[in-house]
């Protein structure tokens, strides 16, 4: 059985962060363990409120885990501080795993804020060379490329531009701002072009957790960059198209659907 870590933050409401990662894990049979860097009181509507957990109990937890269960992927998602990302960028220098998918969280689906703006400087300087891919939506991507993303030629400039500042590959996502909810991968030579028919829904809490977690896992389990991008776009697609409806806001996914079919359909 395939290991695989997260370093992120704890959704209280289940549907993003460490939940929706481990979650995802176990939708593709993969082992998963987690490390809280934050804990974020958060639900579908809001933010209330983030408590970071110290760097000491972040590097601790990270050499828990890799003392023991060596993991085959990691998934690094929200780093709300430099102090967070110092800690965790010293963990992942030290025992250099394989595998790190690293989404850049800066902001909910809700809009709120889970990063401050000044904290990117840091998230680029030492976070970034530790991505095998990395997988910005398109608000994160105008932050760390410094432009405007208005089209599928802007998400490929972005990507190019993010991939100068150090990560391998760079998975610009199009979400809800861009037709065919189109993704952009650039390995530094070549883009790949995702697409799909876009759903009507706001039941898109934790999808940029969700795809990063996928992703991990199928390359855990030993798909390339490309394959493990292409089959974890379609499960978050499977997961948001069999949401279960909850909260009054942006809704969970139902990370389970392809095991449980029939409670996806009610």
């Amino acid at each position: 059985m395939k290991k695989v870590l997260t370093i992120a933050g704890s959704d209280c409401s289940g549907g993003a962060g460490v939940q929706a990662d481990l979650k995802t894990m176990a939708a593709h049979g993969v082992f998963g363990m987690s490390v809280i860097v934050s804990v974020v009181a958060e639900n579908t509507a809001r933010v209330i409120d983030i408590q970071d957990i110290s760097p000491k109990m972040i590097e601790e937890q990270i050499d828990a885990v890799f003392e023991d269960i060596v993991p085959d992927a990691v998934k690094i998602g929200m780093l709300s501080s430099p102090a967070c990302m110092k800690a965790v960028a010293g963990k992942l220098a030290q025992y250099k795993p394989q595998h790190v998918v690293i989404d850049p969280v800066m902001f909910a689906k809700n809009g709120d804020a889970l990063m401050d703006p000044a904290s990117v400087g840091t998230l680029i300087e030492t976070i970034l060379p530790f991505a095998d891919i990395l997988t910005p939506n398109i608000p994160e991507a105008q932050y760390i490329a410094d432009m405007q993303i208005n089209t599928p030629a802007d998400m490929e400039e972005a990507a190019r531009r993010i991939h100068a500042k150090g990560c391998r590959n760079v998975l610009v996502k199009g979400g809800k701002n861009m037709e065919g909810a189109m993704d952009v991968l650039y390995d530094g030579t070549d883009f790949h072009r995702y697409e799909i028919v876009q759903l009507d829904t706001t039941s898109t809490h934790g999808t940029g957790c969700t795809l990063s977690s996928a992703i991990a896992s199928n390359l855990a389990l030993g798909y390339d960059i490309p394959e493990a991008v292409e089959r974890a776009k379609a499960y978050v697609t499977d997961a948001i198209r069999h949401a279960p409806g909850f909260g009054n806001g942006c809704g969970p996914l139902n990370h389970f659907c392809r095991l449980f079919p029939e409670e996806g359909a009610k």
